[in-house]
């Protein structure tokens, strides 16, 4: 039900005012909203949008648009069904960054151009691009609830421009680097630092197999779960990450000593535990890592033996569907993204195509020169 009225208000002093026009509807739930315009034009044509609004399911209750940032924020995050990784991620964008920016901000009131000068800001604290994508992710996720929750009509963060991702390339470390690591961090550890270069797996996903999960018969690694820094296990989060990797002889010699010599013969057990049989830590790993390095005089971290993988795997010819299975990415672009300098160019394949049609003509170029040389 909408209507709209003539309505001349009272002053103060009981004189009349000048005349407007009150213009009413009911939403959705029966409640009464109200505003007054100067000529009935007005607000006609606001009552039109808004009724129309009702209508057709659009309808945004101003009021609830009033609810300050934090509160909605907050409560997004108390509902949110996610690992602890991702967690961890949302909580750190909202408490250090998101609610100190926006805090008691009412939804309604955040426009785009506060969202472009926040992403600026977070930039010239220095945050390096990808923590300022990782905040800005969160926000969007944030205002995308509150245009489902009919708190708004529309989110603030559309056609946000990020900051580039300039990281340097990724230089893998070599087969002598990473002998040397092994060999500096102890005997019990040697066989997980061969596993992390020879099947490209996260520390997580490492430490998060079982004994059962290698397969010696049939030479494959089964990977379906990963451990947090927290010590808990939780399933990997999607498909891709979910795999079963072919395993080389190398590896698997290296899994077999460890097993016989420091490893529980029950196939539900953890692969890697500690001097007292607990799970390796992921703390514990931190500090084993750092001080083998500093021994070995190598500068490498555990995601940088994945790289040490993938570089391989695209050395040998693997194609970057290839990689991406084995590495479990969720598309070929990540992979791309992060490996794409180490893949030969289109100049590089071009040579060896036609190195190889033309192979016969070389060799009987070569013998020509050979033949002339000698004549000489």
């Amino acid at each position: 039900m909408a209507s709209i009225a003539r309505y001349t208000p009272t002053r103060t002093d009981g004189t009349k005012g000048r005349p407007i026009w009150r213009a009413r509807y009911r939403d959705a739930d029966g409640k009464e909203h109200a505003r007054h315009f100067a000529t009935k034009r007005a607000g006609q044509e606001w009552l039109n949008e808004v009724t129309t609004a009702v209508t057709s399911g659009t309808y945004v209750d101003p009021r609830l648009g009033k609810t300050p940032f934090r509160a909605f924020a907050e409560e997004w995050e108390r509902v949110q069904v996610s690992s602890e990784g991702t967690a961890r991620i949302v909580d750190n964008a909202l408490r250090l960054h998101l609610v100190p920016a926006l805090g008691e901000t009412p939804i309604v009131a955040v426009r785009r151009t506060r969202v472009q000068g926040l992403v600026k800001e977070l930039e010239q604290k220095g945050l390096a691009p990808g923590t300022v994508r990782n905040v800005y992710e969160v926000l969007a996720k944030v205002f995308a609830a509150a245009v489902d929750d009919r708190l708004i009509p529309s989110s603030p963060c559309a056609r946000i421009r990020l900051p580039r991702d300039d990281r340097p390339e990724v230089q893998p470390p070599t087969v002598e680097e990473v002998e040397r690591v092994a060999g500096a961090i102890g005997d019990r550890w040697r066989a997980l630092v061969i596993l992390l270069a020879g099947s490209g797996l996260r520390i997580g996903e490492a430490r998060g197999l079982m004994v059962g999960d290698v397969d010696f018969l049939r030479r494959t690694i089964r990977v379906e779960r990963q451990r947090m820094q927290s010590g808990q296990l939780q399933p990997l989060k999607s498909k891709a990450s979910r795999r079963t990797l072919p395993a080389g002889t190398v590896l698997l010699d290296e899994l077999a000593a460890h097993l016989a010599t420091f490893g529980p013969a029950d196939l539900a057990a953890p692969l890697f535990v500690d001097e007292f049989g607990d799970p390796l830590s992921y703390t514990r790993w931190k500090r084993l890592l750092a001080s083998a390095c500093r021994e070995a005089d190598v500068d490498v971290t555990a995601h940088g033996f994945r790289h040490f993988y993938a570089s391989a795997l695209i050395a040998g010819g693997a194609s970057v569907k290839q990689v991406q299975v084995a590495l479990g990415h969720a598309s070929a672009t990540i992979t791309l993204r992060t490996y794409a300098h180490l893949f030969p160019g289109d100049e590089d394949r071009t040579r060896n195509v036609m190195d190889a049609a033309l192979g016969p003509l070389a060799r009987a170029a070569d013998r020509v020169r050979t033949e002339a040389a000698s004549s000489d």
